[in-house]
């Protein structure tokens, strides 16, 4: 009976064949079983698009199909096929080191079956089992290969990272920008990110080295922050109205505090300011803890029983008075905000622009009570009338997050 081979190449020596050649044909069965499970083949399919047929060689060795590896290598200008014949049930590691952007196909000669396909960008490694689990449609199975490449598209499964680094950006399953990386290269502070269990919030904590670490978020342009959809309060710019209602005219060239009752509409509390003399009246303000203690600016309303178009101009002074210290304290430096035209029509409104920073005496800081002068500036304005005051406006800085 003469010899028969397997679907790998490797020689069946019948009983009683092959006399005097017995050890010639077990060491080629041997190389070839070494080939068949350690092999490395280097196969160029190097040109346009075409299809490479590995072979299998009975009883020997020189089957491109008989290794354990294959790497594809060359220059290909088009999409590639490469098979293997319709009987070859084993496992192959495979590396694409092709140059050019196509496709890489591994299958058998013929069939439905399923295939294995590098991507035109994968230059990467793939373990593949060819089954040869149909005589007509066999299948090629991919296998997980366990290395991950610098350039493969890889989907990591239940994979740890130890201290991993990140580049510039993270990026989305659409390849867009979904965070922004930076490097500092002396940084000791970042951020935490925790999770939480039930009936628990996640955090973003600040952490590091320093004893003391803030956590800046910042918006860009005009954005503002939001939590559920709406705008965050952040410490910053704010206001405080004081009303005329809430002054007291000087005992010395005090304005002189008035109602007013018109046809319709409000009756309103004024203070009226006189066209020929500087007036004065005072109001004081216990400003939040979280107040940063810095200088302030201010707006004046007013309006005039009059239908002259003059222009008023307006002066607001402080001092800052804390606990043990002496109310006889001298205002600071008052500063006159540009001077503001009336409408010319009686009782209309006037909003006078934000005045310059105002520094306040007295060294201010947290819990105590800043006593403010406000004048008309009559060398600054030409309106001839009285000025009637509606109220102050004033704008001042926060710092914190709250007045605990």
């Amino acid at each position: 009976m003469a010899s028969t081979y397997t679907d790998l190449g490797i020689e069946l020596m019948a009983t009683g064949e092959n006399a005097g050649t017995w050890g010639t044909k077990t060491n080629t069965n041997l190389s070839l079983f070494e080939q068949l499970t350690g092999g490395f083949n280097t196969q160029s399919i190097a040109g346009g698009a075409q299809t490479t047929a590995l072979t299998i060689v009975d009883g020997n060795t020189t089957g491109t199909a008989q290794h354990q590896m294959l790497e594809f290598t060359g220059t290909i200008t088009g999409n590639q096929i490469v098979t293997i014949p319709l009987d070859v049930e084993k496992m192959y590691y495979l590396r694409n080191s092709t140059s050019g952007a196509y496709t890489v196909q591994f299958k058998y000669v013929s069939g439905s079956g399923d295939t294995f396909t590098f991507s035109a960008t994968d230059k990467g490694d793939a373990i593949v089992f060819a089954t040869a689990n149909d005589g007509t449609n066999p299948d090629i199975y991919t296998l997980p290969a366990g290395t991950v490449t610098l350039t493969g598209t890889q989907t990591l499964t239940n994979k740890t990272l130890t201290s991993p680094k990140v580049g510039t950006s993270v990026l989305d399953t659409n390849g867009n920008e979904l965070a922004i990386v930076t490097a500092t290269g002396s940084a000791v502070n970042e951020i935490t990110l925790a999770n939480a269990a039930t009936g628990n919030n996640p955090s973003i904590t600040a952490s590091g080295d320093d004893t003391n670490v803030g956590l800046n978020l910042v918006a860009k342009g005009t954005g503002v922050l939001q939590g559920g959809g709406s705008a965050l309060k952040i410490a910053g710019k704010e206001t405080i109205w004081v009303p005329a209602v809430s002054m007291y005219p000087n005992t010395t060239n005090g304005a002189e505090a008035a109602q007013v009752e018109l046809a319709n509409g409000p009756e309103i509390k004024v203070l009226d300011f006189d066209k020929d003399s500087d007036e004065f009246a005072q109001f004081a303000v216990a400003f939040p803890k979280s107040w940063n203690a810095g200088t302030v600016t201010f707006q004046a309303f007013f309006t005039a029983t009059s239908t002259d178009t003059g222009t008023a101009a307006w002066g607001l002074s402080g001092v800052a008075i804390a606990d043990n210290d002496s109310c006889n304290t001298a205002f600071g430096t008052q500063v006159v905000a540009t001077a503001k035209a009336h409408s010319g029509t009686s009782n209309d409104l006037d909003v006078a622009n934000e005045s310059g920073a105002v520094t306040i005496a007295g060294t201010p800081g947290d819990n105590e009570q800043v006593f403010f002068q406000v004048s008309r500036d009559v060398s600054a304005d030409d309106l001839n009338a009285d000025a009637r005051l509606l109220g102050i406006k004033l704008f001042f800085t926060t710092d914190s997050a709250n007045d605990a």
